[in-house]
């Protein structure tokens, strides 16, 4: 592990407000170390050195000013479908983006709670696979094993959080896409409730399947971020009620009843669940048991929920199409989804959304007798690099399905989902578990997810070599 990773976000925060380090020199180490990587790694689609350098100076007068801010002066990172003003927005697409004028209602709440922005981080083409490789940006690597990928479409944020480039990052999650990584390079990703983080300038992004959350090494560092960024925009479909998701993450869950379940919801492909991840997903529960929670094995009426998601996740990628500004140099996966999004993006649609509401009802029946769900995050440890490249879009759906079948219902329900570490598989490679809960569940979540960190203690396990 290399002693010159940063450290956590609460850490930093607290160094900073202590006067024992400086901006300045948090965000050097923090450019320091993604040049050292990124021609392995390759976490960021973009850095801010010269603007971020500036942003940490100023941060400094202000620290000593007597100023205190939650994030003051300290670096974070974003995914590249957030707009940061002055900079484009290619969502892990070709061709020639502009700069965006003004900056995401989630990154202006960052820059509120005097975050440095330091770069922004490699995604999938328009996040739609739990991979992140493309010809516009190339290869993101897993720093557990970089032969691997640190999984999508998050994957930028979660590699350069897992080896120490930046204390913590925002993703976003339109079916696992904080989750996924998050669960494949041994990190915290809260997926919050709908809305709980703004994605103005869209009033929702990908028909309200998709929604912005946070990357960190601890639950303190992954809620720490999500209050700075949380809040809505008037201009926002969903508005949930606040939460202290830092407050929450300091107190004691309770004696808990949690289902374990392990069944996969219905996708008319083939898929299993690796004995590995089966295996420390249990032991996980049996951890849950043994500090006092009822743990016994349930499963959610996820029913045809699938035929909820396709029109939404295909429609929403039919609408960012039309941002690009050349579709032919996209992925043909690409415009084969989005040609099936205008297909479905009238009545099918329409039907999806409307029936959320029986969803929620059938689905969140399993509230009425447990408070959480505990499911595996994916049903693989990380494939190969490449290993979806060159694929038809059918076969690379077949194939994601396959790795990545527990997480994407949730977003379908708009309801909160926080991975925590579950150990590692043969080879080194992490994987992880979801716990889950109804809408606005994120205080429960993330305060179980807290006593399970105390008892695990996954924080003390970094990347091995060089990351």
């Amino acid at each position: 592990m290399a002693t010159d990773t940063l450290p956590g976000l609460g850490d930093a925060a607290r160094a900073l407000a202590e006067g024992t380090t400086s901006s300045r020199a948090l965000v050097e180490r923090s450019l320091e170390r993604i040049a050292a990587t990124q021609p392995v790694l390759n976490a960021f689609r973009l850095v801010r050195a010269e603007a971020a350098l500036a942003e940490a100076d100023a941060a400094d007068k202000r620290l000593a000013a007597g100023e205190r801010l939650p994030l003051l002066g300290v670096p974070v990172a974003v995914k590249d479908d957030m707009d940061v003003a002055g900079e484009p927005t290619a969502f892990g697409c070709a061709g020639d983006f502009p700069p965006q004028v003004r900056d995401a209602e989630a990154v202006r709440r960052l820059r509120a709670a005097g975050a440095v922005i330091v770069g922004k981080t490699n995604t999938c083409e328009l996040g739609q696979w739990p991979f992140t490789e493309g010809s516009a940006f190339g290869e993101t690597r897993n720093p557990w094993a970089p032969g691997h990928t640190p999984g999508g479409s998050s994957g930028g944020s979660a590699a350069a959080v897992a080896a120490g480039l930046v204390p913590a990052a925002l993703g976003s999650d339109g079916a696992g896409s904080v989750r996924i990584p998050a669960a494949w390079t041994h990190l915290v990703g809260i997926k919050p409730q709908r809305g709980r983080i703004s994605t103005w300038p869209w009033a929702e992004a990908f028909q309200g399947i998709t929604v912005n959350g946070t990357l960190g090494r601890t639950v303190g560092d992954a809620a720490l971020l999500l209050d700075a960024a949380s809040g809505g925009h008037d201009g926002d479909l969903h508005r949930p009620p606040a939460v202290e998701a830092a407050e929450a993450a300091r107190r004691e869950p309770g004696r808990l009843r949690i289902a374990l379940s392990l069944r996969m919801p219905f996708t008319a492909t083939p898929k299993r669940l690796d004995p590995q991840v089966r295996s420390r997903v249990v032991a996980l529960a049996e951890r849950l048991a043994a500090l006092g929670h009822d743990v016994e094995e349930a499963d959610p009426r996820y029913g045809q929920i699938g035929l909820a998601f396709v029109p939404r996740a295909t429609a929403g990628i039919a609408e960012w199409v039309e941002r690009v500004p050349d579709p032919a140099l996209l992925d043909p996966r690409t415009r084969e989804a989005a040609r099936m999004g205008r297909t479905l993006g009238r009545g099918p649609l329409r039907l999806a959304r409307r029936a959320e509401a029986a969803l929620h009802r059938r689905v969140g029946a399993v509230f009425d007798t447990y408070d959480v769900v505990l499911a595996p995050t994916t049903a693989t440890p990380a494939p190969r690099i490449g290993a979806m490249a060159g694929l038809s879009g059918w076969r690379t759906d077949r194939a994601m399905i396959a790795a990545c079948p527990y997480a994407w219902p949730w977003n379908v329900l708009g309801w909160p989902g926080v991975n925590v570490p579950a150990g590692l598989a043969g080879g080194g490679l992490p994987v992880g578990a979801q716990l889950l809960g109804p809408a606005h569940s994120e205080p429960l979540l993330i305060s179980l997810a807290a006593q399970l960190e105390a008892d695990q203690r996954w924080f003390e396990q970094r990347p091995p070599g060089s990351f």
